[in-house]
């Protein structure tokens, strides 16, 4: 059986997620859910042949870099995708042409994503497109993409590009620095460095053509190493591309260059590979699947969950851990927090306890940062960062910048404040010693973080001489909504733990390994002294807790603030923060996400105080009610849902599970663009196998109390418990077999799933010719124009200001004399050009002049931020929307790299039908290049064009390509144009089209 998400045009089988339609508006979330990865790295679902707004990125683990003074982020590597196919002339693309069918399908059992399409060019050739891709799990520095091309209806000639992207950004900003690149016998390389944390990358590439005969060509254009080939294609014979990419860093190797071209060359085939993943997949899935029958929806999203966390699991790599939203996008910068540890890390101790060793390996790796974390704000022992990165150092920022201009600043407090992780973490060690017995890490490693973390709440507690108990004021507990509290129970109640965990570990350490506990008692300067401390701690602190009803008062103060009933704020959106306001909302009992709750779920396990069933009902009645569980956080439904489980609630466990089992495919949060919600992922298996599934540890290992959800008829798992495996499937009463496990087979026929077949050989085609000159005047009698090409600077808009005060503080940084009348001479010229016009005879390295290029567009983009549709340039609009009307296709032709950003903020993207920018060629203008790109883009012929320029080398360019020129601003400036304007205010197409007709009948 398979099921539809609602409104996103998915299918979901047993192991297959379907999207059977494009839409454009969920293009970056889409690109989220359909992420893939092996542990070492991980690519966004973006499409190989480049999408406007798109969002692509590979992450590698523990590839961080800084921006000075802002923050510390994972890196945007290196696009290893890009495969660009032109169709007797037309660029396949999915903004143009027509898509007559279209599948993609992304495959969980192999962590392969495939793609087929039917699509008419906008010169009315019809072809077939398939596309498939891995990152291999048998060996995770190898990645596979696969593409065959079916002509429909014509014969022709077919151009395929294969290239690395060198130039990724991080949001605007490029981490990468260019060190060198080149092509080999196998085919091409590049090589890139971190610019301040200095880690090196090498990309390697290959490509095979099957099915025709074609010759490959090298270019090596900056950054950007390209294979191609052009072949006479014939109707219905398929044409296979295999690409076939490497990648190593310095991180673990010295030397990635030889490492990703030495791999390269030994690479066998595509299918031989892709076999290889797969089983490493299949024994992957033997330890981490989970079966339910008897609701197809959850048979496909749970397993779902566990591969996006599959795919972001360091298998050999136990310096690094897994951010809080996996390898999957941009959202928190690629910082981990304790989500990993008390989300994550439950499905990987149970079922890979290897990663989770790696995962809490991460933590020993980065205990300086804690440690320099608590010198800094005047503690002893380790302060374990809120968010961290590669060093363990904090690198939560300071302030989040909102969305409104005029608006203030918000402070972000967790950094100083949310200190609970430092309790979190040996939590999950304490587990892991448990479930494993691994008692020689432990000695080597988890003691060591167990003992300097507790060392840190011997200095961080207050004696309170008046209630004679131990205090943990000024934080901010698991519920973030209250920035400034005092005794928060998850937070003192976990310190308490820890420090009993503590006195545990350390007697346990001094029994059974004295040279170890002397060595760490030396290092951390642990005495007899600070132990009793701990224990004088632990009988004292204070616990906000009355006995009689078992209700906890989540902190001091909590039940004199004002109450809330949520179903007053019904329907909405968003969370209550913005509702009620950052300050406000400290005023109220509205929770961010469990707290009180959460506190129980970690004790339950064990029992410990407070948990036992009273309490549970007790604080259960008052806490939820007044937890924001829709919008608040992504980390409370599967917790509450475990607990709702508990409480024999089913109907209401099931509604919470599927709130956190659909946050992505669902995009039930609005935020999937930003990364996968990888704490709810993590609380879903737990939700599963603790909630659903009742397994309770005991001595002699797991067993089940399940209440499985009504629909349930089976749930099949199986446990790694202290070095043996153990299996369960639980099962309800017999009821009608339940038929999704045959979609498996019968998905083969929703879409079509081409194979390779071998054309006969035919001679490689000549090359193109290359570009001759075109007329200086285009025909309009005889040509009809069908597209307009727009500079953005100084014709759409006016950025000039921002462009200028970019170069000015530049150039004031340099001590370089630069005024306006100066920034006059930089109109319509690249960034180079401008900048060389900046130096004159001033003599700089070519390092030295790219800084200063990346430097400039650094100012230019945070000016950029101001922006809004309100700096469109008067009749713009107007204008746009004419042609539009007219069925006029809309082009930007902007040497600036920036030009995506730019119209994204003028907020005229879907008014745009082509952009080519800096980007897109490598002779600025008043060389024709960028004009002749964005009429091809646009699918029209230069005569068809008309550019609209403000600068007199935009007009030189646009004249060279044969196309007509309007031009705006003085006629000493622009006056080669065809027509010469004082701006686009009050301009109609009517008026243009005539003015062009008469210039062409005057000329005729």
């Amino acid at each position: 059986m398979h099921t539809k998400g609602r409104s996103r045009h998915f299918i979901y089988t047993d192991w297959i997620l379907i999207e059977n339609q494009f839409d454009p508006e969920q293009l970056q979330s889409k690109e989220t859910v359909f992420t893939i990865g092996n542990g070492y790295l991980g690519t966004r679902g973006s499409f190989e042949e480049g999408y406007p707004h798109g969002s692509p990125a590979t992450f590698i683990h523990g590839v961080y870099d800084d921006v000075p003074v802002v923050y510390t982020e994972l890196v945007n590597c290196p696009d290893w995708l890009p495969l660009v196919v032109i169709v007797n002339g037309d660029r396949f693309r999915l903004d143009q042409g027509e898509i007559l069918r279209y599948d993609r399908q992304l495959d969980l059992r192999y962590g392969l994503i495939s793609r087929s399409l039917r699509w008419r060019s906008p010169s009315g050739n019809t072809i077939d497109i398939s596309f498939e891709r891995f990152a291999s799990l048998a060996d995770p520095h190898v990645l596979a993409l696969r593409c065959h091309l079916t002509p429909v209806d014509f014969d022709g000639l077919i151009e395929v590009q294969a290239s690395i992207n060198g130039y990724p950004e991080n949001q605007g900003f490029n981490h990468w620095e260019g060190l060198d690149q080149g092509k080999t016998d196998q085919g091409i390389w590049l090589q890139r460095r971190t610019r301040n944390s200095r880690i090196e990358l090498a990309m390697a590439a290959k490509v095979r053509i099957l099915g025709t005969e074609a010759s490959l060509q090298v270019s090596t254009a900056p950054g950007y190493p390209t294979l191609s080939t052009t072949f006479l294609a014939k109707a219905e014979q398929t044409v296979t591309v295999e690409k076939l990419v490497t990648v190593f860093t310095s991180r673990e190797i010295e030397t990635p260059v030889p490492a990703a071209q030495e791999k390269l060359a030994h690479l066998p085939d595509y299918a031989t590979l892709l076999k290889a993943n797969e089983q490493a997949w299949h024994e992957v899935w033997q330890q981490s699947d989970i079966l339910i029958e008897g609701d197809s929806t959850a048979t496909f999203a749970v397993r779902y969950n566990l591969f996006q966390l599959l795919i972001a699991a360091p298998r050999h790599d136990d310096r690094v851990s897994i951010p809080a939203k996996t390898l999957s996008g941009f959202g928190y910068r690629g910082h981990i927090f304790w989500d990993t540890e008390i989300f994550m890390q439950p499905l990987f101790l149970f079922t890979q306890p290897a990663i989770a060793r790696n995962l809490l390996s991460y933590r020993w790796h980065t205990l300086n940062g804690a440690r320099r974390k608590a010198a800094h704000y005047g503690y002893r022992g380790a302060m374990f960062a809120w968010e961290s990165a590669d060093t363990g150092d904090e690198v939560t920022p300071r302030w989040a910048i909102g969305s409104d201009f005029y608006g203030e600043d918000v402070r972000i407090w967790c950094r100083d404040r949310e200190i609970h992780i430092n309790a979190d973490i040996p939590y999950a060690i304490w587990n892991y010693w448990q479930a494993t017995g691994d008692d020689d890490w432990m000695q080597k490693r988890g003691a060591e973080v167990i003992l300097d973390a507790a060392i840190f709440w011997g200095s961080r507690v207050e004696f309170n001489p008046e209630r004679q108990r131990y205090e943990i004021r000024g934080v901010i507990g698991a519920d973030e909504y209250h920035e400034f509290v005092h005794n928060n129970v998850f937070t003192n109640r976990m310190a308490q733990w820890h420090l009993e965990k503590a006195i545990a570990v350390y007697d346990w350490l001094a029994d059974n390994f004295p040279e170890q506990a002397t060595e760490l008692e030396q290092k951390l300067k642990l005495t007899s002294e600070e132990r009793s401390h701990w224990q004088d701690i632990i009988a004292k602190i204070l616990v906000l807790y009355d006995p009689s009803t078992e209700l906890i008062e989540q902190i001091e103060g909590f039940f004199q603030l004002e109450d809330i009933n949520l179903a007053d704020y019904e329907p909405r959106d968003r969370s209550m923060q913005p509702i009620l306001g950052v300050d406000q909302i400290n005023k109220y009992q509205v929770i961010k996400q469990p707290d009180v709750l959460m506190l129980l779920y970690l004790m339950r396990e064990s029992a410990d105080f407070p948990y036992n069933e009273k309490a549970l009902q007790t604080n259960w009645d008052y806490y939820a009610p007044r937890t924001d569980i829709t919008y608040g956080s992504s980390l409370g439904p599967a917790v509450h849902a475990i607990l709702a489980s508990d409480l024999g609630k089913s109907t209401e466990a099931y509604e919470l599970f599927m709130r956190a089992l659909m946050v992505d495919l669902e995009e039930n949060r609005g935020n999937t663009s930003d990364g996968i919600h990888g704490a709810s992922a993590g609380g879903i298996w737990q939700a599963v196998i603790f909630g659903f599934g009742g397994i309770q540890l005991t001595e002699n290992g797991p067993v089940a109390n399940p209440h499985l959800p009504p629909g349930w008829t089976r749930l099949k798992f199986k446990l790694h418990w202290r070095g043996k495996w153990h299996d369960f499937d639980l099962h309800r009463e017999q009821v009608a077999q339940d038929i999704t496990r045959q979609l498996e087979f019968l998905q083969l026929s929703l879409s079509p799933n081409p194979h390779s077949l071998e054309a006969p050989n035919t001679p490689t085609p000549p090359a193109p010719p290359l570009p001759t000159p075109h007329s200086p005047l285009p025909n309009a009698l005889t040509s009809k124009i069908q597209g307009f090409i727009f500079d953005l600077d100084g014709v759409l808009t006016d950025t000039a200001e921002l462009h200028y005060l970019a170069w000015k503080k530049l150039a004031d940084e340099e001590g370089i004399p630069f005024n306006r009348e100066a920034n006059d001479a930089l109109r319509g010229v690249s960034r180079r050009a401008s900048l060389m016009l900046i130096l004159g005879d001033r003599p700089y390295s070519e390092a030295q002049i790219q800084e200063m290029m990346e430097r400039k567009n650094r100012y230019y983009v945070e000016l950029l931020q101001n922006m809004t549709a309100k700096d469109l340039l008067p009749g713009a609009i107007a204008l746009l929307d004419e042609l539009r009307q007219a069925g006029i296709k809309i082009g930007i032709g902007s040497a600036s790299k920036n030009a995506q950003t730019v119209i994204e903020r003028l907020g005229i993207a879907d008014k745009v039908d082509a952009i080519a920018d800096g980007y897109s060629v490598q002779q600025p203008k008043p060389a024709p290049d960028l004009f002749l790109y964005a009429a091809k883009q646009l699918g029209i012929e230069p005569g068809q064009s008309v550019v609209v320029e403000d600068a007199a080398a935009g007009v030189d360019a646009a004249l060279a390509a044969g196309m007509w020129a309007v031009g705006l601003g003085p006629a000493e400036r622009v006056g080669a144009a065809h027509i010469v304007l004082p701006s686009l205010e009050g301009i109609k197409w009517a008026d243009l089209k005539a003015k062009l007709s008469n210039i062409a009948r005057q000329k005729q």
